[in-house]
């Protein structure tokens, strides 16, 4: 996989992070096709690619469904040489506290975070073992390491999503094909709505640009690891929540107030808030 030439599929391709890394992996590939619901999105997207020169197709498809995630599969087998890369990017979240979410924005979390690309990758799997090799990268989230108030369901998708690609890893260690965990931290995206970036802000929390994630992704190509995690101090908070969660127990419980009251969109309250150690 280091010459730079993919027969890739990318999911969640018209989102901030999706978007991003579809712009610099298409003149990387030989065929690339682009996932996402927004048929408008996805038109426009196309015709940047291509404007610059990139090649790619696209298919609007919700992969929550079943008449979704195989269309994807027949755009995927169609392309020329079959595919050598799957990107599981498509992802949802929502800041709340849990007592305030609805029964089904929980499930369309779960759903889209962890179910479909499951059952996606089952779908595709024979194609990816078909060359002599082949990379799948789950787009996961600081979050799948850390449990972070306000995130619950999210972080148990991306918890559930680390360990599902974990096990593939292992399942698959005697073929073609490997997989790989790229985790992002808190970015600039619409999916982190205005909510968030107020919290990250008031707390000194750093945020990436989508650009600085796609460039880390193609650097994660370029240079093939088990998994990548970004931002400093977050590898450092990752390591410390595995080895003593206590500590980031406690530091939470001080910023407990700031961050349900911008969860909650409660009326400011004097508290204190303290960074993670």
């Amino acid at each position: 996989m280091s010459a730079a030439r993919y027969r890739g599929v990318l999911t969640g391709a018209t989102g901030g992070i999706g978007r991003a890394i579809a712009v610099r992996l298409a003149p990387h590939c030989e065929a690339l096709l682009l996932v996402a619901r927004d048929t408008a999105k996805l038109a426009r997207l196309r015709r940047e690619i291509e404007t610059a020169g990139g090649k790619c197709r696209v298919v609007a498809a919700d992969l929550t469904a079943a008449g979704g995630r195989e269309a994807v599969a027949c755009a995927a087998a169609e392309l020329p040489g079959a595919i050598d890369l799957l990107v599981n990017n498509a992802g949802a979240g929502e800041f709340a506290w849990l007592a305030d979410q609805e029964d089904a924005a929980l499930e369309r979390v779960v759903r889209l975070n962890v179910i479909a690309p499951m059952q996606l990758t089952r779908r595709l799997l024979p194609l990816l073992l078909a060359q002599r090799a082949a990379r799948i990268v789950n787009v996961g989230s600081i979050f799948g390491h850390l449990g972070y108030p306000g995130h619950a369901a999210y972080c148990a998708s991306k918890f559930a999503l680390r360990g599902f690609g974990e096990a593939l890893r292992r399942e698959l260690a005697d073929g073609p094909v490997r997989v790989t965990w790229f985790a992002p931290r808190a970015t600039r995206t619409s999916m982190n709505r205005d909510a968030v970036g107020a919290l990250n802000a008031e707390l000194g929390v750093a945020m990436d640009d989508p650009e600085e994630v796609a460039a880390a992704f193609m650097d994660l190509l370029r240079r093939p690891a088990r998994e990548r995690l970004l931002g400093m101090p977050e590898r450092l908070f990752v390591r410390l929540n595995q080895v003593a969660p206590g500590l980031v127990d406690r530091a939470l419980r001080r910023q407990l107030p700031v961050i349900r009251r911008h969860a909650r969109g409660d009326t400011p309250q004097p508290s204190s808030q303290g960074a993670l150690p």
